[in-house]
C-alpha cells in the first residue's frame, strides 16, 4: 500500500521539478534577450535638443 500512495507523490515531485527547470530557462532566456536589446538600442542623449517645444499647435 506504500508503494501505491507514493506514485501520485513521485509524479507531483516530478511535476515540479521540471516546472522550476522551465522557469529557470524562461527567465535566462529573458535575461539574455533583455541584454541583446540593451547593446542593440541606440544611445539617447539625456538633455534635449534646443528645437524640442518650438512648435505648439494651438488649433484645437
Amino acid at each position: 500500500m506504500e508503494i501505491a500512495s507514493q506514485g501520485p507523490q513521485q509524479l507531483e515531485l516530478v511535476s515540479l521539478k521540471l516546472a522550476k527547470n522551465q522557469q529557470k530557462q524562461e527567465g535566462a532566456a529573458t535575461l539574455q534577450l533583455l541584454d541583446s536589446a540593451a547593446q542593440s538600442a541606440p544611445k539617447q542623449n539625456s538633455t534635449p535638443g534646443a528645437a524640442v517645444g518650438n512648435n505648439i499647435n494651438t488649433t484645437a
